[in-house]
């Protein structure tokens, strides 16, 4: 797996790149980092190229300058595209990745031959989802990342999970602690403002995948599944919370595989 570290437009940009084939792009979720896919990306490398990156203010990328918003990193995953040559692309996103794979779908979907949310939705932050994201950014600035992460991590993995991933939780609290403090307000702050995007669903006329878990506390699959049609595919991950990647890894990267095999 080869690790690259760029200036892009004046930014720091990490990422990973593995594999031959139609180049896929993994975003990871809020506080995460590429490293998120690290379990999945020596298969996914088997059939397809695999750019995993870090979002701008989390991992070792940069921070994004002023506000943000969740184009600002739509715009700048084109221009990473951009730099690798690349003009069509699959693009899976988990919670936060979603959220701008379902922005990129529309500001740029002819560079798209399909694209998935993982446990994420095209609805909008309800009223008190953006009441919490504010009293996110007050601990931030109050408490700082560390005391963040540590209330948010064990939330994104259900009950019944708890405990026995215990090692999997440390490794995502690691990668949450090292995301940086602006990066953590100012996305908070992209995600409490983005607008509605089912459109984006209903009118999509390329393959989508929609993946949700069972037992997902942050985003239930009722907000995941939001847009049935015969060209989106829904998946219920059993006993899973929001971070299938570490929960069911197995059939997550089961159904991601047999949904790119489909645009072969």
């Amino acid at each position: 797996m080869r690790n690259n570290t760029i200036k892009l437009n004046g930014l720091t940009v990490s990422y990973h790149e593995e594999g031959t084939g139609n180049p896929i792009v993994l975003l990871h979720g809020f506080c995460g980092s590429k490293e998120y896919w690290d379990n999945l990306i020596t298969m996914l490398s088997k059939s397809s190229r695999v750019i995993a990156l870090d979002l701008p203010g989390h991992g070792e990328s940069s921070n994004l300058e002023g506000i943000i918003t969740i184009e600002d990193f739509v715009d700048h995953i084109k221009s990473l595209l951009d730099y690798l040559n690349i003009e069509q692309v699959t693009m899976l996103g988990h919670s936060l990745g979603g959220y701008i794979a379902l922005a990129f779908a529309e500001k740029y979907g002819q560079m798209l031959n399909g694209f998935s949310l993982i446990h994420s939705t095209a609805f909008p932050d309800s009223e008190e989802a953006k009441k919490g994201r504010e009293e996110g950014v007050k601990k931030v600035e109050n408490e700082g990342v560390p005391a963040f992460i540590a209330g948010l991590i064990p939330k994104l993995f259900s009950p019944e999970n708890v405990e026995k991933n215990h090692t999997d939780i440390q490794t995502a609290k690691e990668i949450g602690y090292k995301t940086s403090s602006q990066g953590v307000m100012k996305t908070l702050i992209a995600m409490k403002d983005r607008p509605d995007r089912n459109f984006v669903l209903e009118k999509a006329t390329i393959p989508v995948l929609l993946i949700a878990g069972e037992k997902d506390q942050i985003i239930p699959s009722e907000r995941t599944f939001s847009v049935s049609k015969p060209t989106i595919k829904q998946v219920l991950l059993k006993d899973s919370g929001h971070m299938s990647m570490y929960e069911n890894p197995t059939p997550l990267l089961n159904h991601m595989m047999d949904f790119l095999d489909t645009l072969k």
